[in-house]
């Protein structure tokens, strides 16, 4: 923000993408300021770095590669939307402190032997898996309130349950793969608008059955590792059921416009630079074809540094398609 050539625009928002009449070059965006006054930017190179849900919209708004149709499978913009399934068992214990409103992200510990390929999937019926984890963060105050199966829903006897457990339970949790499937994707919604009178972003989603029987088996090796360390009563809570957008359960969510080799089938290459719009680079989980059993940010980063490199070092020298078609 120092450097003489730089201007950060803030409390605006990116309408649209802007391309020129081939629809193969960017041009710039069009924003509008905090005051409602709509301004059109040029450029030479555009990079979009949104969160993924609005990295996808915004694609779909600019027009920028084809819509995914999920009957004919063709079309790559809103394609491989993946979710994250969150699996765990909480464990009751007497006499112990764990001391919950205490803790911080990096602490904690965690398996890999359940993650993805690091077991035998032979007749099990399904792929993926995920890394089980004890991650002691901190406990939201209000927010967390362990109580055991069958506890009163108010009450007295619900405030002397929360009383006795709530230094004395602990969690062991399973973050685990969501893989893709035609089904699953991001479109412009037909009937709900922004205040721009810009269509909202619409997910279409629900648990595979693939992730289904995954998170059951992968949350039985989560309980048999609790029932070890013998609580005095545990509750097993594998993802089940159809997917509702109503609890939190995870923000790692991740495709929509995703890497690949292919353009009929992927939106950006390995540079994340858009296929067909050599001047314009989509950075983010958007660009993940599958979610694994790990969180997104790492990779994220890594794929941002990646993108950097290859349009310093590579684009600017020479623009144009880093990889050809």
């Amino acid at each position: 923000m120092r450097k003489e050539n730089f201007t950060a625009q803030t409390n605006c928002e990116v309408l649209e993408v802007l391309t020129d009449s081939t629809g193969k070059r960017a041009t710039g965006v069009t924003y509008i300021d905090s005051s409602g006054d709509k301004w059109e930017q040029p450029a030479d190179l555009v990079i979009v770095a949104a969160f993924t849900f609005e990295n996808v919209r915004l694609m779909l708004l600019s027009g920028i590669g084809e819509a995914y149709d999920p009957v004919t499978n063709k079309g790559t913009t809103g394609r491989n939307y993946a979710y994250q399934t969150a699996n765990g068992v909480t464990l009751f214990f007497d006499n112990k402190n764990f001391n919950p409103f205490i803790g911080a992200g990096a602490v904690g510990m965690g398996i890999d032997e359940f993650n993805n390929d690091n077991f035998d999937h032979s007749g099990l019926g399904f792929f993926g898996g995920g890394s089980i984890r004890v991650t002691p963060i901190g406990s939201a105050p209000i927010g967390y309130r362990p109580l055991p199966p069958n506890t009163p829903k108010w009450g007295s006897k619900w405030k002397r349950a929360l009383k006795d457990n709530y230094l004395s339970t602990m969690s062991i949790g399973c973050e685990a793969s969501s893989y893709t499937t035609r089904t699953n994707y991001l479109s412009l919604d037909p009937n709900y608008k922004d205040p721009h009178g810009r269509p909202l972003l619409r997910i279409t989603f629900d648990f595979a059955e693939n992730d289904l029987k995954m998170a059951q088996y992968c949350t039985g090796k989560v309980a048999e590792i609790a029932k070890s360390m013998n609580p005095r009563e545990m509750i097993v809570k594998p993802m089940t059921g159809h997917w509702s957008s109503v609890p939190y359960q995870s923000s790692h969510v991740v495709g929509g416009f995703i890497m690949g080799s292919d353009p009929s089938t992927s939106s950006v290459n390995k540079h994340l630079q858009v296929w067909d719009v050599p001047n314009l680079f989509v950075v983010g989980a958007s660009a993940f074809p599958q979610n694994p059993g790990y969180n997104p940010t790492g990779t994220v980063g890594a794929l941002a540094f990646k993108a950097a490199h290859a349009i310093r070092h590579v684009y600017l020298k020479r623009p144009g398609e880093m990889i050809s078609a």
